[in-house]
């Protein structure tokens, strides 16, 4: 069984929204998007190594799927393009069919939390989240997700969706890797331990 791995850029106030582009997500009229492009730094690009899946794939919720789809296989001259075209795209969603538009994409149908247990459980490898909080909150509540590897920007926005909203359930975390960079961000793995 692999583990659900959360890699995510988040602001110090929790806000995951929109981190790389103004357009990215303008949802409930947020205006501050691309914050995180200010913290770039070498050392982030190396630690993105860590959060490669091992053998698994990527875990998406529709809206990241679309973004990346519409964004990265545009992209041929960037090493990045060939890694998300390679590697496995699970995507759970209520509204997309099949066939995905992207090569080695996946539909997961149904409840979010009963189709992703069922995956995680059949899978030897792990499967990596990035951005898709509505699908990430969906999950937390039965703790199936198993590491937050955690970009911390020094940075306030006081709006924005957050990674841990409002009733997300009570959970303690062990840190077992943190690195700072050269702009300040902070890159932080938590695990939740085992039977909580």
């Amino acid at each position: 069984m692999g583990k659900v791995i959360a890699y995510e850029h988040m602001t110090l106030d929790g806000v995951m929204q929109a981190p790389a582009r103004p357009d990215e997500d303008t949802r409930d009229g947020f205006a501050l998007g691309g914050w995180a492009v200010a913290g770039s730094d070498p050392a982030m690009a190396q630690d993105v190594g860590r959060a490669t899946p091992r053998r698994g794939g990527l875990l998406l919720g529709r809206r990241t799927y679309e973004d990346f789809f519409e964004i990265w296989p545009k992209r041929g001259d960037n090493p990045f393009t060939n890694a998300l075209n390679n590697q496995h795209k699970y995507v759970v969603s209520t509204t997309l069919e099949e066939p995905l538009p992207w090569v080695n994409s996946t539909l997961l149908r149904g409840d979010a939390a009963q189709a992703v247990a069922q995956l995680k459980a059949e899978l030897d490898g792990d499967l990596v989240v990035l951005g898709s909080g509505q699908l990430l909150r969906s999950l937390m509540p039965h703790h199936l997700v198993d590491e937050y590897q955690l970009m911390i920007h020094p940075l306030v926005l006081g709006s924005g969706q957050r990674l841990f909203e409002r009733g997300v359930p009570c959970a303690r975390f062990q840190l077992v890797h943190s690195q700072m960079t050269g702009t300040g961000v902070i890159m932080a793995t938590y695990q939740e331990p085992v039977g909580q």
